[in-house]
């Protein structure tokens, strides 16, 4: 194989960007890899999820006034 199982670290961007990005982490973590995925507490989209780890950091915005700015 030319490239050997590894390990990833995801910063993924809200929207969809990561539901496109969500399918490529799951068949690369069927490949073997393992992934880490970080991201915002107050993430919308972003969820956990058996195929990574989802690893969150604070911001000063609560996710309802992100919810509300996207409306």
């Amino acid at each position: 194989s030319p490239a050997a199982a590894g390990r990833l670290l995801v910063i993924p961007m809200e929207g969809s960007h990561w539901l496109s990005m969500k399918k490529v982490l799951m068949e690369l973590s069927k490949r073997g890899h393992q992934i880490v995925v970080i991201a915002p507490d107050n993430k919308i989209l972003i969820d956990s999820s058996d195929v990574y780890e989802l690893k969150t950091y604070s911001v000063p915005l609560m996710k309802e006034d992100v919810e509300e700015h996207v409306r």
